[in-house]
Formats: structure tokens, sequence, C-alpha cells
């Protein structure tokens, strides 16, 4: 079989050879050694070494667009969430370029749900200040492949986080305190702050509803969902309101557990029975 598959991969080099002139067929070959050290350099996590095969390899064939998606994902691969220094920010911004390399030479559809994933995902480690943009990214990744777990829950993720922390100001300002029962007393800021993060809450919840029609045992997805409902009572407009929303958040806490429970029961049985 193994003698087989190198066959067909030499037939096909052969003919790819055969259309191309003497300057193209020279590198064509550089492009795909170049590439071959950078992927071996990559599957030992030699970052830096892989991405100047890669660079390599894009240079002699700016159409290779393995290249270009490995080029990307090793400078993407270096970057250290968090960290404001010069250089880890310039590897973010080659990744996201390298990304968007991709997408403008005509990907195959596989190779653009990879870079917008990709993008998405950086674009969420860089902080809360690049959210949008992640948002931003995994929609467009949505478009093209509705049912993509990561990104709805991702989306789910930053909803909870954008609402959490300016809900948590408000009470500051007002000497409340996180665990003072809700909902927010103060009128004016409640409508303020509703204004603004009931959009965000809502859009959360969609995709992480989403994501649970999808993956019935999704139980993360369960919890933010419980995150996003209490987010959502503490603004409510009247106690009945408060109350209904953080019903419904004690019914995801209970149901992310039961189906945690069912999981680590359904492994331990697994294990058991290979066990025998």
């Amino acid at each position: 079989m193994r003698k087989t598959r190198l066959c067909i991969f030499a037939a096909t080099l052969a003919v790819a050879l055969f259309s191309l002139g003497c300057g193209e067929q020279i590198a064509y070959l550089k492009a795909r050694n170049a590439l071959n050290k950078g992927v071996a350099a990559f599957g030992r996590a030699d970052y830096s070494v892989a991405a100047r095969h890669f660079e390599e390899a894009i240079a002699a064939d700016p159409e290779l667009l393995d290249a270009r998606q490995y080029l990307a994902t090793a400078y993407m691969s270096q970057f250290i969430p968090g960290s404001e220094s010069e250089e880890n920010l310039e590897l973010a911004s080659k990744a996201l370029e390298g990304f968007q390399g991709v997408l403008d030479h005509d990907p195959t559809e596989a190779q653009a749900i990879l870079a917008m994933s990709s993008m998405g995902s950086l674009y969420f480690n860089m902080g809360i200040a690049e959210f949008d943009q992640a948002v931003e990214w995994y929609d467009k990744l949505l478009a093209k492949d509705p049912t993509n777990l990561t990104a709805l829950y991702t989306k789910g993720v930053i909803a909870w986080t954008q609402s959490y922390q300016p809900r948590l100001e408000v009470r500051a300002m007002l000497g409340m305190r996180p665990e003072d029962p809700g909902p927010i007393k103060d009128s004016d800021a409640r409508v303020e702050l509703a204004e603004a993060n009931i959009p965000i809450i809502e859009h959360g919840m969609k995709s992480l509803e989403t994501a649970i029609q999808i993956d019935p045992d999704y139980d993360d997805a369960m919890a933010y969902l419980n995150l996003l409902y209490r987010e959502r009572a503490d603004i409510s407009e009247t106690q009945e309101e408060y109350d209904e929303y953080s019903g419904k958040a004690d019914d995801w806490v209970q149901q992310a557990l039961d189906t945690k429970k069912r999981k680590a029961e359904q492994g331990t049985k697994e294990l058991f029975q290979e066990g025998q």
C-alpha cells in the first residue's frame, strides 16, 4: 500500500513538472523542498526555524497556500496571550497577515475555514480589546460552517466577558458587592447598563443554545449559558423578572452538572468494559 502511494505521488509530481518550464520546475521543487523542511521543523515545535522554511517556500511559489497556512500558524504558535511586548504583538500581526494571505489567494473551502478559525482564535487570545474582531471572524466562519462548535462556544464566552465586567463596575459604583442579590437597584444605572448589555447577552445566548442543539452533551456551553442568564437577571426591571432569569440559570447549572456526571459514569463504564 505504501509503495502504491509513493508511485501515485511520483506520477503526480512528474505530470506537474512536465507541464512547467525549466525555471518553473526549479521553483516548484525548491518550494516543496522548503515546505517539507518547514513541516518537519513545525512537527518538532521549532516554530522559528519552520517559519524561515515556509517563507522560502512562499518566495519560490507564492501560490503554495499550504506554506502560507503553515507560516501563519507557526507565528501564531509563538504568540503568548497576555504579553504586550513588541515582539509578541509583531508575531500576532504576522500571523493575521498570513491567514489573510491565504484567504486572498483563492483557497479551498477547507483552507478558508481553517484560516478564519485561526483568525478568530488569535483575536480572542489577544484579549478583550480585540473581542469584536474575534466575533467578526467567527461570524464569517459560521457563514461557511454553521455547525462549528468552537466558534459558537467562543462567541458565548466573549459575550459573558463583555457583559460581566461593566456590570461589576456599576455594582461597585453603587456600593453593591458581587454577592449582593439583584437586580441592580438604581434605575438609571440599570437601564443604561441594560441598553448596552442586553444585545450582547442575547447574542451570546443564541450562540450557546445553537451549540447545545448541535451537541446536547456540551456541558461547557451549558455552564456559560447559566452565567449569561445571571448577567441578564441582574439588569431585570422587576424582582419577578430577576427570579425568572435566575431560575433559568439554576436550571442550566443543574443540566451541566448532570451532563458531566453522566459523561463521567459513561467513561468509567467504558474503561471497566475494556479491562474485562
